[in-house]
């Protein structure tokens, strides 16, 4: 990374204040080429930035000294007045001095290269910016804050010392290291297996955080699931019509309830039918009930009980709509919350019920979430790794090193912070070889 880069760092379009950031070895003479000089680290000053003999505006100008900066590297800032002009006249100055313009996430990218911070952070930076509900925000910052990271740097731990005990064994055995030094490593991979265990199984959390947990509306036709769809969401987003088999397809809002992102869909009525539109729309409906984090069977006065007692799970909800009209009954064993659309009667109560669900399912465990696919895939190469470097481990050791690595492997794909030279230097240190 030779080259000096820059970019609006605030939204493009009129505002009071636009911010250019750079970074790069060419930001101090840039600057000086535009004017800002005799600048102190970390400290703002004013500064008249002109470029050929043009003003280009008079701006606030802040400047940081690598490695204490965002990228490691020298960078800058120039808080401009936020008219266009200003801004185009500022790149076009920064252009012709050489200084390019960043590709999406370079700076990240700068920042994960020069060790400013893990993969695992770096992906925490874009969750933040694309968060919009104060669940999300939180979870971001944890792992910016290196939460996750530090989670896994106990696993990178275990992993390095069960990897050192059977190198050892292998790699020097003429040096002065205990027999059957590898099977000791046993107590260590049963519990890196377990804590990775753990990672994989709250994983889930994290992800429906990020990207939103799923609620699912179902039941037969005519049950109300569009009238309560619309209380939900708090608007006219489904038709409502006396009509069964209005809704055909499934229809998706975004929420937010109890600072968590929510998709609520609402779907087709079942129940057999000839007209292949329908049959699809039910069809769709199926197939997005078994997706759900969470399934809401809303039922009305009369309706049959086959349909949620065949097919719900045991942490679904019975939404008794229509309560005006009449009761229900049930033999699913499932909770029922009663309801009413057209009085609102029961609706606060069903809100707060699915809120105490949405802390419940994405609070969870004390391991910190993973928040991505990624992050699962290789955790479970890990976990698979391992499990197989366990069984490995009282029949032929050699074996189980070529686990381990495959392990670590799969870690550094996730935090880039594990290599060959970390392995040496614990057998190195541990038992003291070559001394």
């Amino acid at each position: 990374m030779t080259d000096t880069i820059f970019a609006l760092a605030t939204p493009p379009g009129r505002g009071a204040i636009a911010v250019i950031r750079l970074s790069g070895p060419a930001v101090e003479p840039a600057l000086t080429a535009l004017g800002a000089t005799k600048l102190k680290p970390r400290m703002a000053a004013v500064r008249d930035l002109t470029h050929d003999g043009d003003h280009i505006d008079q701006a606030l100008v802040l400047r940081f000294v690598a490695p204490n900066s965002y990228t490691g590297e020298d960078s800058a800032e120039l808080h401009l007045h936020g008219g266009r002009a200003v801004v185009e006249a500022a790149s076009r100055a920064l252009i012709a001095l050489g200084v390019r313009p960043a590709e999406p996430g370079e700076f990240t990218r700068r920042a994960f290269q020069n060790g400013r911070m893990d993969l695992a952070q770096a992906e925490a930076v874009a969750d933040l910016i694309d968060a919009e509900t104060s669940a999300q925000a939180r979870q971001a910052l944890g792992q910016l804050d290196g939460k996750l990271s530090e989670a896994y740097a106990g696993v990178r731990r275990d992993l390095l010392h069960a990897l050192a005990l059977v190198e050892a064994e292998i790699d020097f055995p003429d040096e002065e290291v205990p027999d059957n030094l590898a099977r000791t490593a046993g107590p260590v991979l049963d519990r890196l297996a377990d804590d990775l265990r753990l990672a994989v199984d709250t994983g889930r959390r994290g992800e429906r955080v990020r990207d939103g947990y799923r609620i699912v509306l179902i039941g037969e036709t005519n049950a109300g699931k569009s009238s309560l769809f619309n209380a939900l969401v708090a608007r006219e987003a489904a038709i409502v019509t006396p009509i069964a088999g209005t809704t055909r397809d499934v229809l998706d809002a975004d929420l937010v309830i109890g600072g968590y992102a929510v998709t609520l869909s609402d779907t087709a009525g079942l129940r057999e039918s000839d007209d292949p539109v329908e049959a699809e729309g039910v069809r769709r409906a199926r197939l997005r009930a078994e997706q759900a984090d969470l399934r809401l069977w809303v039922r009305a006065p009369g309706d049959p009980d086959g349909v949620a007692a065949d097919y719900a799970r045991p942490d679904d909800l019975v939404v008794a709509n229509k309560s005006d009209l009449g009761s229900i009954h049930t033999t699913s064993g499932l909770e029922v919350l009663s309801v009413s659309t057209e009085s609102g009667q029961g609706l606060p109560e069903l809100h707060d019920w699915i809120a105490a669900r949405l802390s419940a399912d994405l609070v969870g465990a004390d391991f910190p979430a993973i928040t991505r696919e990624r992050h699962r895939v290789r955790l479970t190469e890990a976990l698979s790794a391992v499990t197989a470097a366990r069984i490995a481990l009282d029949v032929a050791p050699e074996m189980a090193g070529d686990d381990l690595r495959r392990a670590a492997d799969a870690l550094a794909r996730v935090t880039g912070a594990i290599g060959v030279e970390d392995i040496l230097g614990q057998v190195f240190s541990t038992f003291c070889i070559g001394k």
